[in-house]
């Protein structure tokens, strides 16, 4: 084993943990605070909701050598990855808005 493969483990452990951590810390500090915990619901239910959307306007074409080895791209998995990718495309572009309308309004204060 090398120190590269060594260190990418190291790197896919402590992403990992990362991640849980960054999910269970705050589930834990919301319980002295529902309404926050009922916030964050309405967020990640909307987030789901949105992909859901762009999933299902997504299409499913697969191009004849992307079936085949090494992508054994299906139909289904096409449509898995369109949707994230417009998922990613929408939440990018609101979040650019975002920080235009906020520059904005601070700078008008």
């Amino acid at each position: 084993m090398d120190t590269y493969d060594i260190m990418l483990y190291a790197t896919y452990l402590l992403a990992v943990v990362g991640t849980t951590l960054s999910i269970v810390m705050p589930l834990i500090k919301s319980l002295d605070d529902p309404k926050g915990l009922m916030k964050s619901g309405l967020g990640v239910l909307g987030l789901v909701a949105l992909f859901f959307i762009c999933y299902s306007l997504s299409g499913n074409e697969v191009l004849p050598k992307f079936e085949g080895s090494p992508f054994n791209l299906t139909p289904g998995l096409s449509q898995l990855i369109g949707g994230m990718l417009v998922t990613t495309y929408i939440l990018t572009i609101v979040t650019i808005v975002a920080i235009v309308v906020t520059e904005l309004t601070k700078a008008v204060k």
